[in-house]
């Protein structure tokens, strides 16, 4: 009975720990940018985030999710060039999609987990966003359309 206890007990302040961090991480880094932002920094901690852009000149920012998620559809925003995502993921997940006819370039370093671009083939002079960052025990995908 001792053993179980104590085991619950651990089991208690891991979770603890977890949520203490989890809200002083939202407060240090909290989410900037809104649906006519050209440039993003969107934090989901615990919990998720969506955002449907219309920037005019979309350069990029960061996304980053603990145990969360964000979505933001990018189909009514104009990319920019040189425009650029940083994604980082740890247990939770990114969904993003895009307009057709937008090129998608990877960089994305993968743990346990994974990324998905759904696509299709666009024109070599098209439009690109690139994509870096680090994905663990989460995903990443996006989506054309």
């Amino acid at each position: 009975m001792r053993l179980i206890r104590a085991l619950g007990l651990v089991i208690a302040g891991v979770f603890a720990g977890f949520a203490g961090a989890g809200v002083l991480l939202r407060r240090a880094f909290p989410s900037r940018g809104d649906a006519e932002s050209d440039e993003i920094a969107l934090t989901a901690i615990h919990n998720g985030l969506e955002l449907e852009s219309h920037a005019t000149a979309f350069r990029g920012g960061s996304m980053f999710t603990w145990f969360g998620g964000i979505t933001v559809d990018l189909r009514e925003a104009t990319l920019a060039p040189d425009a650029r995502l940083t994604l980082t993921t740890v247990f939770g997940g990114i969904d993003l999609r895009i307009p057709h006819g937008w090129r998608v370039a990877s960089e994305v370093r993968t743990g346990p987990g994974g990324v998905s671009i759904d696509v299709p083939d666009a024109d070599e002079n098209a439009p690109r966003l690139m994509l870096d960052g680090v994905v663990l025990f989460g995903g990443v995908a996006v989506r054309g359309g």
